[in-house]
């Protein structure tokens, strides 16, 4: 009996030391006390002991364990590492790793989160978004620029250069604004709120593109060039990267330059000749500067000894003879400028380069690195914005419309639909708030940004279709009071453009999660690599057993999390949020195990099992969505009326977690270890649901009720009340429909019997009558009647005010016509 309590209080021990990662050195501190102990009691004898020292003597003698274990380790490792190109090795060392790195090792230090920074606006900023923003948002007609002009009026395009719309990420000793990302993307939520044409041409300069390649990595006489013209609006940038044969492969673009001497101004000079075909290239038609990217080549080895130099960035004046620029793509009637630009065989000087002659070939870098800023920023900000303004929308129509006698609102089957578009934009406006904070605490985080990439743009894609599903008959039907088609037709957009959704979801996400956040793999991998043998093997050494102790915690965490569902793991707060804290220390713990044993198993074969790297990034990508949300409830006060939305969000994510290991391991291809790791992982079964009915409900009352929790889900969003803008008219709609409701119930009475609520104004009549209300009421319930039919009505034409032109059609068409 005695030896029984003895080995499973060593079993006990163990397990708490490895739960806790206690250092190799403790370990062996606390079994050789407990062999000490165990010798005392007569249980322990010398085989034990010489088992202990076996064991315990090459781990802890470094040189020992370097020659009897990391040496062969080191050799089998290099062995099976998967071949590396390098695009993949700059993509991979670009940017920065941020909170998603506790996500990734399985315990979340949940103060770390909560000490970031709320962000917040400068008064230069709000004054800006309460001035300038405000002002062109008043004076866009969405359907005017989608149908009529296919761009902005000339008056816009003047405003936005003279406020410095397209100067937002420039500093100020340039003639910019300098503002943070968030500002910047609080700005883009607004303008999206009223046109997707206005936040795409606003978003993409102050994204990817010159002025922020110029600012990062630019001489100083680029800078002292460019930036001021920029700032100014006197010069109009785009950035020319895809290509009809390198889409979301941007790495393999065909375009080419060649190092030679050639006629410049007059003088020979040493240059390159520029050959490039581009495709989608967004502000192409209007640019007046290009940043291309293009291969290097040094054939006759002007620059060193390579020839092949790498990706190159440089900056192109679009008037220089032969490059063709003018045309246009016509995306999804939501025609902001996009087009194709080329060149051939065009001469410039290495002066020309970002950077200078000593940048030729960084330019895949120089990208990584910016658009793992820009793509947290952009299109995370548009498609929130648009969410956000979709909500309150469809929010407001929901409980205007009526069918069967009441509110379209209160039917379960609009409730369920509702109650995702609410939730996702609450959780995605947490998501994009964390994100920007990171940034502007000096990150680049490249995972992160790929999954705000493809979760926002995810989300908020499906969410206008629940949208077109709820508001029916007034979605098909174009026309300046449509709030939601150009939406509707234009989400595939964001989905498609600065990385595709599907490569980004089953390559990027987890591809570079995998190396970034995990802390030692990449000390593995750069070990490996290490061409100074003695070095390599010592800091193999490290992250090997550094690595194995990782494993080993990872296992016994999952393993008793599992059982306990997170009881009794780390939490910051006591509150209703608490028990969502350890759920996701469990699935922390889960992702890092799945991921080491994928790795363990699998090898270089991983890579191409895009499924499974798939549902390992979407772990974590609801680990960090989950998490954002915490963040933003705390943020914001932990306001007790913001739970439902808190608590859809929460469950949303645990819920997809969960499914994911679960189709994770249904696909593993080694059955015995998928076996072994559901009963570690899952030794109860799943035991996450989605919200429920009850939930739903609450979250489809708030979407239709005004208050203050429905004001900070929808923050942010441009609703003043006017013609131009449908969706202010009909938040203004829906204020007048509740006010008038107990007005028309008191008319009802007096009149004794139920009225149709509609034709209002006649209601009003009534109620004058019999005196059941007076004028001022009457006036109220006439207004809600006009605001009631505009919200419910449709536009109709004239026919020959649909017909577009026929100018500018494709050769043979043109002709036919």
């Amino acid at each position: 009996m005695a030896t029984l309590v003895y080995l499973l209080g060593l079993l006990g021990i163990t397990g708490l030391l490895a739960y806790h990662r206690a250092s190799l050195r403790t370990f062996t501190l606390v079994f050789a006390a407990a062999l000490a102990v165990g010798t005392l009691l007569d249980i322990t004898g010398e085989l034990s002991w010489l088992a202990f020292l076996i064991i315990a003597l090459p781990l802890n003698l470094q040189a020992l364990r370097q020659k009897l274990l990391s040496k062969p380790a080191l050799k089998a490792f290099k062995g099976v590492m998967p071949e590396m190109s390098r695009t993949e090795k700059e993509a991979i060392d670009a940017g920065t790793v941020w909170w998603e790195a506790d996500l990734f090792r399985g315990a979340p230090d949940w103060n770390k989160l909560h000490d970031i920074p709320a962000p917040r606006l400068s008064a230069e900023e709000k004054a800006f978004l309460d001035g300038p923003v405000n002002e062109v948002c008043r004076m866009v007609d969405d359907f005017e620029i989608t149908h009529d002009l296919a761009d902005l009026p000339p008056e816009i395009w003047q405003y936005l250069k003279d406020n410095k719309f397209f100067a937002m990420i420039i500093k100020k000793e340039y003639g910019g604004l300098e503002f943070s990302a968030y500002a910047q993307s609080l700005v883009l939520q607004k303008l999206s709120s009223v046109s997707m044409v206005l936040s795409s041409t606003v978003g993409v300069p102050n994204s990817l593109g010159p002025g922020e390649l110029l600012q990062h990595y630019g001489t100083e006489d680029q800078k002292d060039h460019y930036l001021p013209r920029l700032a100014a609006g006197k010069e109009i940038p785009c950035f020319a990267l895809t290509s009809p044969e390198a889409g979301s492969d941007a790495g393999a673009i065909p375009d080419f330059g060649i190092v030679k001497k050639g006629q410049w101004q007059g003088e020979e000079v040493l240059g390159m000749e520029l050959t490039w075909n581009k495709r989608y290239i967004t502000l192409a038609p209007v640019a007046t500067v290009l940043g291309l990217a293009f291969k290097l080549y040094d054939p006759e080895h002007l620059l060193g000894d390579e020839e092949e130099l790498g990706i190159t960035c440089a900056l192109i004046p679009t008037d220089l003879e032969g490059v063709k620029i003018g045309r246009r793509h016509f995306p999804l009637n939501v025609p902001f400028q996009n087009g194709p630009t080329q060149g051939d065989k065009i001469f410039v000087p290495l002066s020309f380069i970002i950077g200078g002659q000593d940048m030729a070939g960084q330019g895949w870098r120089m990208l990584v690195e910016c658009l793992s800023v820009g793509r947290g920023i952009t299109l995370p900000s548009n498609t929130t914005g648009g969410l956000k303004t979709t909500a309150l929308a469809t929010g407001a129509y929901a409980r205007i419309r009526r069918q069967f006698k009441l509110p379209i609102g209160k039917m379960e089957g609009i409730e369920e639909p509702l109650a995702r578009i609410a939730g996702n934009a609450y959780v995605l406006d947490a998501a994009s708030a964390l994100t920007v904070s990171g940034i502007d605490l000096g990150e680049k985080p490249s995972v992160i940004s790929a999954i705000v990439k493809y979760h926002c743009t995810h989300r908020s894609q499906r969410g206008i279709i629940d949208a077109m599903d709820i508001i029916g008959g007034k979605g098909i039907c174009l026309g300046p009071n449509n709030f939601l088609a150009r939406g509707y037709q234009g989400a595939p957009i964001a989905i498609t453009v600065e990385g595709a959704n599907i490569l980004t979801r089953s390559m990027i996400i987890y591809g570079q999660g995998a190396i970034r956040c995990h802390p030692y793999v990449l000390a593995e991998m750069n070990a490996a690599y290490n061409e100074d043998q003695r070095q390599a093997l010592t800091d193999f050494d490290g992250a090997l057993f550094g690595h194995v102790g990782f494993v080993i915690s990872n296992l016994v965490r999952s393993f008793w999390l599992g059982l306990t569902d997170g009881r009794g793991s780390s939490a910051p707060r006591k509150d209703a949020t608490k028990r969502y804290y350890q759920q996701l220390n469990r699935y922390s713990a889960n992702m890092a195990l799945l991921s080491d044993m994928s790795m363990a198993v699998l090898g270089g074969s991983l890579k191409r099992k895009e499924r499974l790297s798939a549902r390992l990034g979407d772990i974590l990508s609801q680990l960090y969505l989950a998490s954002a949300t915490l963040k933003r409830y705390a943020d914001d006060g932990c306001k007790q009326e913001d739970l439902p939305l808190v608590h859809w969000g929460l469950q949303d994510a645990l819920y997809q977690s969960e499914q994911a290991i679960d189709q994770f391991l249904r696909n593993f291809p080694s059955r015995i270890v998928a076996g072994l790791l559901r009963v570690m992982i899952l030794p109860l079964g799943l035991s996450r649901v989605q919200p429920s009915d009850k939930l739903d409900h609450k979250l489809a009352v708030m979407l239709q009720t005004p208050s203050e929790t429905r004001d900070r889900l929808g923050r942010g969003q441009f609703l003043e009340a006017i013609e131009s803008n449908p969706v202010g008219m009909m938040e203004a709609a829906l204020k007048d429909i509740l006010a008038a409701e107990p007005l028309y119930d008191r008319v009802c009475q007096a009149a004794g019997k139920k009225l149709p609520f509609m034709q209002l104004d006649l209601v009003a009549e009534t109620g004058l009558e019999l005196k059941a209300i007076n004028e001022d009421e009457a006036a109220l319930l006439r207004r809600a009647e006009a605001g009631r039919l505009r919200t419910i009505n449709v536009d109709d034409f004239d026919p020959q005010r649909l017909i577009a032109g026929v100018s500018d059609m494709p050769k043979g068409i043109e002709d036919a016509a």
